[in-house]
């Protein structure tokens, strides 16, 4: 075979062989979502079908709404997923430029060990982080479930990436009109960097969002629950009740698609910006 017809058959091929993935990636969130809208009778027939006889059946969103306090498990997941995705992102802005325009001794090492902690899982700390809050008396706050988000190391990495692909002359141009960190930082620093700041802001809101083991230890109190936390509460070992878990599992989903939404278009453009600079 010619270089050509494979190049041929390589163009073929990789976009087939990319969408057999996404359909793969895709199916599950898409049956659960069908799911949501079937009757009992429906979920439990065989063979089972993908589609639900009719979307105009809610009673699985209303029976969810009514066994767990929705909007009280909502407002405290906007409030964890909201605080720790602003304070992480402020914080990783601030880190991020002192790695990009500042000369300190120990600088390359420093940012290679904040490299390192990406490599290990969060859960090997949960032991750690729980003793400490619980400690410090914070268990069943809303500053317990978001400390341990406060920081991302994958974050910086990124805004220190893209902050490399802006000259320092820049920078030293406007110290010498007399503009400080934090003014260059707000003024010239955010702006150009929008795209990647709303990708990594949308990003952290969804992690944060979706969060549950952490949540779950660190709250005692039913008030205090996050939405993702109350979803496991729709089923029990004595009744699985699978269609109101998915109809709980498709309500959680509404805010990040939401979000998604209203964003794509910076997020799109945040995707590639400044990821190539090393």
């Amino acid at each position: 075979m010619s270089d050509k017809s494979r190049r041929k058959l390589f163009n073929v091929l990789t976009p087939i062989a990319a969408i057999a993935v996404g359909i793969v990636i895709v199916f599950p969130l898409v049956y659960g979502i069908f799911g949501a809208f079937k009757s009992p009778a429906e979920f439990s027939s065989y063979p089972p079908t993908v589609l639900p006889k009719s979307f105009l059946y809610t009673e699985n969103f209303k029976n969810a709404m009514n066994i767990m306090p929705f909007w009280r498990y909502m407002f405290n997941s906007l409030i964890v997923a909201s605080i720790s995705s602003v304070v992480r992102i402020t914080f990783a802005v601030l880190a991020a430029y002192a790695f990009a325009f500042y000369d300190f001794r120990g600088k390359n090492l420093l940012f290679f060990l904040l490299l390192a902690t990406m490599m290990f899982p969060g859960d090997t700390l949960l032991v750690t982080n729980y003793l400490t809050v619980s400690q410090l008396g914070l268990m069943d706050t809303y500053l317990a479930m978001c400390i341990t988000s406060f920081v991302g190391a994958s974050q910086m990495f990124m805004l220190r990436q893209n902050f490399r692909t802006i000259p320092r002359d820049l920078r030293n141009a406007a110290e010498l009109d007399g503009c400080g960190d934090l003014k260059f930082i707000t003024k010239v620093l955010l702006p150009i960097s929008k795209p990647v700041l709303i990708t990594l802001l949308v990003q952290s809101f969804i992690t944060s969002w979706n969060a549950y083991l952490w949540p779950l230890l660190v709250t005692n109190s039913a008030e205090m629950r996050t939405l993702q936390v109350g979803v496991s509460m729709l089923t029990s070992l004595e009744d699985t009740n699978y269609y109101l878990v998915l109809a709980g599992v498709t309500l959680s989903l509404l805010p990040s698609l939401v979000l998604f939404v209203i964003m794509r278009r910076n997020i799109n453009k945040g995707m590639t910006a400044g990821a190539l600079v090393g």
